[in-house]
């Protein structure tokens, strides 16, 4: 694939200037323009955050350059299948938006591993810190960092260590300057922008194709069916159903790079209204990022799926848009990466910083902390993403990303029991957070590298595994729970327990027109 840089106009280089001058001007206005209290809360954006702010910034913190790619890739090998990662996600959106937010906000927590500090003790709140930090830095930032570095050199031939450093320096100056104000503020343009472009990918696809009807006609039926039989060895209907649950309840309920722009609301409506409209835009999903590899399949067969997004971008883009293309790719990391390192400034400061080493540090120094860890965060960052990259023989980024897939049946047991059973106890908790993580990346080992499953066919589906350790874990808690007589007599209960406001009407109004739309989105997309 040649690189997109040798087909740029000058057109191009004048377009990418222009987004990188807005970007700047939006980032500074908002950072200093808008100050009006030097002792404001960054790391929440002074919980001033609207709906729409909100679901911008939750929705750019998803998408990445290494998910347009893959996500095109997907749609050219089996169609619209893999879209359930996007549209089965409202279920765990509803459940933010109407379990968790009111929870979170009533707590006035500026951390998830603040609200279960709250709910189970300190110990708690420490493991979960540091186990926090621990995945952000690797699986947003570390991981994010380096597939969108091997799609820049890709694009544009640029060493991976210029292409990163020049990503972390604008993210970080913009966390260290505005916090979440800033990337949300940012995130909402940068977002609006992928948007147009890829609606501008797609137009003209589905123009030279011939358009839908003849797209419809050109692909094999199953192409548009969003369950597959069990029999399907990627995609079968049960595990999605059974296992995709408990990461995405992770995902978009208990993580903290996902949640901190609903931490930030100005009201919990507008928490709430905020994660409706990310539920609204995780519908483009499939137009806009998978239909693409769809047309790629007609258009163009018999190229390597992987290659799919770019083949599209290379031959459908006229002079003088190629440069778009760079626009949103750069717009997508630094969205991913803002908010990643804004999540590691606020856990680190308000968990470690300021619960451990100084209670009494006035906003100022807590700020001063955020900037120094923002930094150190974006500089651990670079340095795992080059060494990642300099490591030849192992593909150490599919073993991060692998591993890391074992780690939601801990964290989804921990927050779904401390929600929703008063009786759970601390011990354990504690012990699914230590014991069970530890068991879980053991069968995960088992799974990809002692035993793989692509030569041990007894082993379920990825999906259903996960799903399997959801329910040990949840043995393992209620059994604990049950048997911990002095865990109960101590235990806390917090007042996010007692006094929970109730969603608004319009809140409800606007998730039931949501749901409707998902049902009826569903059956369409079956039965062909």
């Amino acid at each position: 694939m040649k690189a997109i840089y040798n087909l740029l106009q000058p057109v191009d280089f004048v377009v990418v200037a222009i987004y990188l001058a807005i970007l700047i001007g939006i980032g500074l206005w908002v950072s200093f323009g808008q100050r009006k209290n030097k002792d404001q809360n960054l790391f929440l954006a002074d919980k001033s955050l609207g709906w729409a702010s909100i679901g911008f910034t939750m929705w750019g913190t998803n998408v990445g350059p290494s998910m347009l790619v893959a996500s095109a890739s997907a749609g050219y090998l089996s169609g619209i299948v893999s879209g359930n990662f996007a549209w089965y996600a409202f279920v765990f959106i509803l459940m933010l938006a109407v379990v968790f937010a009111p929870r979170y906000l009533g707590a006035n927590v500026s951390t998830l591993p603040e609200f279960l500090g709250k709910r189970f003790g300190e110990n708690t709140r420490n493991i979960l810190a540091w186990y926090t930090l621990i995945t952000i830095l690797i699986s947003w930032l570390s991981l994010g960092l380096f597939a969108g570095g091997v799609l820049i050199r890709q694009l544009l031939g640029l060493d991976m260590w210029l292409s990163v450093i020049v990503m972390v320096v604008v993210s970080t100056l913009f966390v260290i300057a505005g916090g979440l104000k800033t990337i949300a503020y940012t995130s909402v343009f940068q977002m609006l922008l992928l948007i147009a472009v890829s609606l501008l990918l797609v137009v003209l696809g589905v123009s030279k194709a011939g358009g839908l009807h003849a797209i419809y006609e050109k692909t094999p039926a199953h192409f548009w069916n969003l369950f597959q039989p069990n029999s399907d060895t990627s995609y079968p209907w049960l595990p999605i159903l059974l296992g995709y649950p408990v990461m995405g309840v992770w995902f978009f309920c208990t993580e903290q790079s996902m949640v901190q722009s609903v931490l930030g609301a100005k009201s919990l409506k507008q928490g709430q209204l905020g994660a409706n409209f990310i539920g609204w835009l995780k519908i483009l999903d499939v137009p806009l990022f998978i239909l693409p590899g769809i047309i790629c399949y007609v258009l163009y067969p018999n190229i390597n799926p992987d290659e799919a997004y770019l083949t599209m971008v290379t031959n459908l883009f006229p002079a003088g848009l190629k440069g778009l293309i760079i626009v949103v790719l750069v717009a997508c990391l630094i969205s991913t990466i803002g908010a990643s390192l804004n999540s590691v400034s606020t856990v680190f400061t308000m968990d470690i910083y300021v619960k451990k080493y100084n209670a009494q540090a006035t906003n100022r120094e807590i700020i001063r902390v955020g900037r120094i860890i923002t930094v150190a965060g974006a500089i651990i960052s670079v340095a795992v993403a080059l060494a990642i990259d300099m490591i030849k023989g192992l593909d150490l980024f599919n073993v991060f990303q692998s591993v890391l897939g074992f780690l939601a049946p801990p964290m989804t047991v921990a927050f779904l029991f401390g929600v929703l059973w008063k009786k759970t106890t601390p011990r354990a908790i504690n012990c699914v957070l230590t014991i069970g993580t530890a068991f879980c990346l053991l069968i995960g080992i088992l799974y990809l590298w002692v035993y793989p499953s692509k030569t041990y066919t007894v082993w379920p589906h990825f999906m259903l595994l996960s799903f399997y350790l959801f329910l040990v874990l949840s043995a393992m808690t209620i059994l604990i729970s049950v048997f911990d007589k002095k865990g109960a007599l101590q235990l806390q209960q917090a007042t996010y327990f007692k006094s929970l406001a109730k969603p608004d009407k319009q809140v409800w109004v606007m998730w039931g027109v949501l749901v409707a739309v998902m049902l009826g989105l569903y059956i369409f997309f079956n039965g062909h």
